[in-house]
């Protein structure tokens, strides 16, 4: 069985062909099949093809994604690669705690490294319930981003050489797709509540939510739930007949 068949390696924005192929290489070295490219420069590509060094397969079944919602819809688990410390902190793994998280649980996950030059955006972070920091001499910290994947490939094989993956107990945990449909919901409702009035505050407010629900790492029950709640708040706020 294949410990790491939850996990999916999302490259955003990849520039360079050949680092999708040094992708592919460390991947299937470290026993990782499933790959997602949104947007990319250049797919397909025989640099790809030639730097992979054998692992075509993983590039074959690459799925090549318009944006990143298509890539980690049915994800429970996002995490996002990032050299920067941001303004809001996320709760941050280093690869090692990354791993030791990933392999104790079963849930569909999917780890984002951004863009060669400038790494993921802060939007696209705002859909993570994790950073994964990768630390660096600080005085020569730019790290090729095939290299962080090798980095981060080899600590989830590690962790999974003795640890057997199993169902996490409880209620399946929401997929990214139903938390993302959760927050257009709320910030529509709290403006239908009037908690948030003016346009300039409110994607800062909705920022901060969301940290605190994907921190919470919501069950599709509770989904339901607190939709539920923002249903009848909606009702309520109706012109009544």
């Amino acid at each position: 069985m294949n410990r790491l068949s939850h996990v999916r390696i999302v490259l955003v924005e990849t520039t360079h062909p050949g680092n999708i192929g040094a992708t592919a290489r460390a991947m299937k070295n470290m026993g990782l099949r499933d790959l997602a490219l949104v947007a990319p420069r250049v797919f397909p590509s025989g640099e790809a093809t030639a730097r992979a060094s054998g692992a075509d397969d993983i590039l074959a079944a690459a799925r090549v994604c318009r944006d990143l919602q298509e890539a980690i819809h049915d994800c429970a688990v996002v995490i996002g690669a990032s050299a920067r410390l941001r303004t809001i902190s996320w709760p941050q793994f280093d690869p090692r705690e990354c791993a030791n998280q990933v392999s104790a649980d079963s849930a569909k996950t999917a780890i984002l490294f951004g863009r060669e030059h400038s790494g993921l955006t802060n939007e696209e972070l705002e859909r993570c319930h994790h950073l994964l920091h990768i630390p660096c001499d600080p005085e020569f910290s730019s790290l090729n981003v095939a290299a962080a994947v090798q980095i981060v490939a080899y600590e989830l094989f590690l962790a999974t050489r003795q640890r057997s993956v199993g169902e996490k107990a409880g209620q399946a945990p929401a997929t990214a797709g139903e938390m993302e449909s959760f927050y257009g919901h709320l910030e529509r409702t709290l403006y239908d509540v009037r908690f948030l009035h003016e346009k300039k505050t409110g994607p800062s407010v909705m920022r901060r939510l969301k940290r605190i629900f994907n921190r919470a790492m919501l069950e599709k029950k509770e989904i339901h739930l607190l939709r539920g709640i923002l249903t009848a708040v909606q009702f309520r706020k109706r012109p009544q007949v």
